[in-house]
């Protein structure tokens, strides 16, 4: 068996680790909150104290909904906080100012037209995708797939959103309260998820080519991305700023919703293939002796999970059920890659990587049954055996 061919090998030095997850994620985080601070001053400088805190305030509103639609999406493998957040920053820092800078020099040379249509998805597709391409090369480990590509993709374009919204909503607001609201209306009600979609094509794109072999997919595949990123969000600006506008909501019924539905369906429907490689595994790790086989029923399910975790807490406290859901998710983390590594999507990094999860699996496992009160919940009181029936 592929998954137990591995095990052999030494985890991850814990110094390397140290650096992969946490120096370089901060080092990062601070950049780009550099780079968001930047912005936010020049935010402040080019409009009324009144009107930006306004504009934030709104802003506020979408953003935290497209935040908790991609954290929800991302619930069968939480990826790290670091790199959730590092992702937002860098969509509100990096790569609002880049476009900023650029956007502008472009609008002052050739005219608004220009900015709006050519310079604004070229650039702002780029920088944001920069962030994930930066995974794909650097971080692949933490790409297992489409769902992860849409979730970190949807992230950096939330955070680029939220800034842009400020200043198209402060500049709105300081010029008359009523073209403040038609702007929130437009941007925050009626297209939130116009960056989100465009940018998850790049994160679908990266996402596949994770899951390729060589260095041609992870070449291909992104810039395929990018360029449909930049179609639709050029046809996008076009329709607001050609003929006055008149083809803003033929483009937005008739490319956005069907678009965006699509990506919905797309996102489920990875997300339950997810689900199913996670089932097909959990016997395979009762039968190596890396989980119990009385804890499968429970790990297949997020009601289940849920479930076990709040009984885990009502019987030994929130501390073994935060114990707990660190364990469920280094079971799918295992699932996720042992899968990879069957489909030869790896490479060379399969031994590193496979006995460095299986390593925080035994101390995730370790940590959360620490009390015997995490035992696992009864099914109809009745538990699996070790051939997978059940046993009274």
């Amino acid at each position: 068996m592929v998954v137990t061919a591995v095990t052999a090998h030494a985890h991850e030095p814990f110094m390397r680790q140290q650096r992969r997850r946490v120096l370089w994620p901060v080092l990062g985080i601070v950049l780009a909150s550099v780079c968001g601070v930047a912005v936010v001053g020049i935010a402040v400088d080019e409009t009324s104290g009144g009107a930006t805190l306004v504009a934030t305030m709104l802003a506020l509103l979408p953003v935290m909904l497209l935040v908790g639609t991609f954290l929800w999406l991302d619930r069968w493998e939480p990826e790290p906080g670091w790199n959730l957040l590092f992702a937002f920053l860098w969509g509100a820092g990096v790569a609002t100012l880049g476009a900023l800078l650029i956007n502008s020099a472009v609008g002052v040379t050739y005219g608004p037209m220009a900015s709006a249509v050519v310079s604004a998805p070229v650039v702002e597709e780029a920088l944001k995708g920069l962030f994930l391409v930066g995974m794909l090369w650097w971080n692949r480990q933490q790409l297992d797939g489409v769902v992860d590509g849409v979730v970190y993709a949807g992230l950096t374009a939330a955070g680029f959103a939220f800034v842009e919204n400020i200043f198209y909503l402060g500049r709105a607001f300081d010029i008359d309260p009523s073209e403040g609201w038609l702007t929130f209306v437009l941007r925050g009600v009626v297209s939130p998820f116009a960056h989100p979609l465009f940018t998850v094509f790049t994160g679908i794109a990266v996402g596949l080519a994770a899951r390729r072999r060589g260095v041609l997919p992870k070449l291909l595949f992104p810039v395929v991305g990018y360029l449909l990123a930049v179609t639709l969000h050029a046809l996008w600006n076009g329709a607001a700023v050609w003929d006055d506008g008149g083809a803003f909501f033929s483009i937005y019924l008739m490319v956005m919703v069907p678009l965006f539905v699509g990506m919905i369906a797309l996102a489920l429907w990875q997300r339950h293939r997810e689900r199913r490689t996670v089932v097909d595994f959990l016997p395979r790790f009762a039968a190596a002796g890396w989980i119990g086989w009385d804890e499968v029923p429970w790990l297949t399910t997020m009601s289940g999970r849920h479930r076990w975790r709040r009984e885990a807490q009502a019987s030994a406290g929130s501390k073994v059920a935060r114990a707990l859901r660190v364990y469920q998710t280094v079971v799918t983390e295992l699932a996720f890659l042992s899968d990879r590594i069957a489909r030869g999507m790896v490479g060379h990094h399969a031994p590193v990587w496979h006995a460095q999860i299986v390593h925080e699996l035994a101390a995730a496992r370790a940590e959360a049954f620490a009390q015997p009160n995490t035992a696992v919940p009864a099914v109809g009181g009745r538990q699996r055996g070790p051939n997978g029936g059940v046993e009274r």
